[in-house]
């Protein structure tokens, strides 16, 4: 059984005031954070269980059994973020800092002797996401035996990545990159990867096709006129690949947590991270992605929701439910998850489908 949609219950819950269930990873349900040492001699003063990205952390060590402290370091994440003589309080601005759990470590000098105590709080944005409408401007055709993993406009055209992932029935798909004619939803170019192969999303950068796989540990480049491999690249630690998108000089890669990695496309190096996080929770199951005017759309898995995400903090800063979309799609035994968005910059509208739906929605996005 798959856990409780927390975004399709914020849009429901926003939309019509009311939606029941426990969020699975919402971590603002306690008023008291959470300790790594449940009985020190010092404790944090007047520390919440959560923070918003605009706040300073305001710490203070204070104790029951001794008035005595000569001094303290204190830390973030294990990185040092400085020193007090004696309770004098230390203002951190946690402006800098990603989404999620946050370690803070006390070191506290007294009397001779040094202790250690920590605690854990939770950093989100401050504010929570828009909703965004939508309306139908078309609907195509769409390869119903598609497993589709990424979608992207290049050109005229679309670049479709799939995967082989299995239905209830038993069929199971192929993994394949194809160039793809948005209208009448048949592939111009396509080629297909072997079995043992589950291929994830896709993206073009500087004229080259990159491939995500699922379960490889590497990725395909492909040249993007005849679909031929030029290489493949190593993720640079062991993961799963799922989402994959371009802002034009680097890559960004999620892998099925609430990360999206910022990649050099060279040699798939790390360069740098956020985590994606509404005002209450972290989001993950990151998918699909696509890179429009400075921001991320992705899709969620398991969710008939798309998120506008900021790829410089992770703050997700906009949902659109598109869930009504598989009213419009038939009903078959292996129809799958909402997963795939293009974005057509000549009409600005969006490009989304699902794995083994036979439509293709051409829709536009309002706030």
């Amino acid at each position: 059984m798959h856990k409780k949609s927390y975004l399709i219950c914020f849009v429901i819950g926003t939309i019509l005031g009311s939606c029941t269930g426990n969020k699975s990873n919402d971590t603002t349900s306690s008023s008291q954070p959470e300790y790594a040492d449940k009985n020190p001699t010092f404790t944090f003063d007047n520390i919440k269980q959560s923070y918003t990205q605009g706040e300073d952390l305001i710490l203070k060590m204070g104790s029951e059994k001794t008035s005595k402290i000569d001094s303290v370091i204190y830390a973030i994440n294990d990185k040092k973020i400085g020193q007090v003589i004696g309770k004098e309080p230390f203002n951190y601005s946690l402006k800098q800092e990603k989404f999620g759990k946050q370690i803070i470590k006390a070191v506290v000098f007294s009397d001779g002797k040094r202790e250690e105590n920590s605690v854990n709080i939770d950093l989100f944005p401050s504010t929570p996401p828009l909703l965004l409408s939508y309306s139908i401007v078309n609907i195509y055709p769409h390869d119903i035996k598609a497993f589709t993993q990424g979608l992207e406009f290049y050109g005229d055209n679309l670049i479709e990545s799939t995967g082989n992932g299995v239905g209830p029935s038993g069929n199971k798909g192929k993994s394949s990159v194809r160039i793809v004619n948005p209208k009448t939803g048949q592939p111009t170019k396509k080629i297909e990867l072997d079995d043992s192969i589950f291929g994830e999303g896709a993206t073009v950068l500087n004229g080259k096709l990159y491939q995500l796989t699922y379960k490889n540990n590497l990725a395909y480049l492909y040249d993007i006129n005849s679909l031929s491999v030029i290489k493949t690249l190593p993720y640079f630690q062991p993961m799963e690949g799922w989402g994959l998108t371009s802002d034009g000089k680097n890559l960004y890669m999620s892998n099925g947590s609430d990360y999206i990695y910022t990649l050099n496309p060279n040699d798939f190096s790390k360069m740098d991270y956020i985590r994606a996080a509404t005002n209450t929770a972290m989001v993950d199951q990151i998918n699909e992605m696509e890179w429009v005017k400075g921001k991320i759309y992705a899709n969620f898995f398991m969710e008939d929701v798309i998120g506008r995400i900021d790829p410089k903090t992770g703050t997700v800063e906009a949902l659109v439910d598109l869930s009504k979309l598989r009213e419009h799609v038939t009903q078959h035994v292996d129809l799958d998850v909402l997963n795939g968005i293009a974005y057509n910059k000549r009409s600005n509208t969006f490009f989304v489908t699902g794995k083994n739906w036979d439509k293709m929605f051409e829709i536009k996005l309002t706030e």
